[in-house]
């Protein structure tokens, strides 16, 4: 356990060498590992004013963390499901991305590495300016329009305003339009060949490899959560929202 007094003086290269976790921590309170490798966790605590215990916690917290299951996603209504991914795209925006941005920014792994950093620092910030763009595109469209969807479903809106319903792009069509954009770290994949890492790489090219690799899993999953169980829903809401409202305008 980092816990323990023997961690607290060895090397930050050999605790995040040992738990990947640490060096995203570090970040969290403004640390980045790959300044200090030769240092102790302690001496680095206490060089940014930062408490170690907070350190502790936060990384055993972090350690813990569960992730509910595309299963358990599934029971819960669609606007549990908005919630989780709109809090999915904060974390990337304000967490992920910063801390991937500041090792590609900041590493130094020597001339036998220099090419592919120098590409790899031409590559990202493109790929993240792209992938920002996409989550405030999908939240400005997709997830204001389940919120407008539910609007009409609870007969919130009058006739008038929910008869623009029939008006707007279908769900269907944002659907496809979405998986267009599945595979967006391609190009940083096809860069770091698959993220082999070779042996006698140094450790901060394993962690930045390793947490490249980390966030395309993640963005996969997020993918398959809206496509699989998010559009769904969606698709499911509005084919009863033009019902009731069908139903209604023949009524009146």
């Amino acid at each position: 356990m980092l816990s323990s007094e023997n961690n607290h003086k060895k090397s930050i290269a050999e605790l995040v060498s040992e738990n990947y976790i640490l060096a995203e921590v570090l970040h969290y309170f403004g640390i980045s590992f790959f300044r200090h490798e030769k240092y102790s966790l302690e001496e680095v605590c206490q060089q940014h004013k930062v408490n170690l215990n907070q350190v502790i916690t936060e990384l055993e917290q972090w350690a813990n963390r569960i992730e509910p299951t595309k299963e358990e996603l599934y029971l819960h209504p669609i606007e549990v499901m908005v919630s989780y991914l709109k809090k999915k795209h904060r974390y990337f925006v304000r967490q992920a991305l910063p801390f991937l941005s500041s090792m590609v920014e900041g590493i130094e792994l020597g001339a036998a590495y220099k090419g592919l950093m120098t590409d790899l620092r031409l590559m990202f910030p493109l790929f993240v300016d792209d992938f920002i763009h996409h989550i405030h595109e999908e939240e400005n469209t997709l997830f204001n329009r389940v919120s407008m969807l539910q609007d009409f479903d609870r007969g919130v809106l009058p006739l008038f305003e929910s008869i623009k319903v029939f008006s707007l792009p279908p769900v269907s069509k944002m659907a496809e339009e979405h998986e267009a954009h599945d595979d967006e770290m391609e190009g940083i994949r096809k860069l770091t060949n698959d993220y082999q890492i070779p042996k006698d790489a140094p450790v901060s090219m394993k962690i930045l490899f390793h947490e490249l690799q980390q966030l395309e899993r993640e963005l996969i999953l997020h993918a398959k959560i809206e496509n699989d169980l998010l559009f769904p829903k969606a698709l499911e809401l509005e084919k009863e929202v033009k019902r009731k409202i069908l139903l209604q305008i023949k009524n009146n």
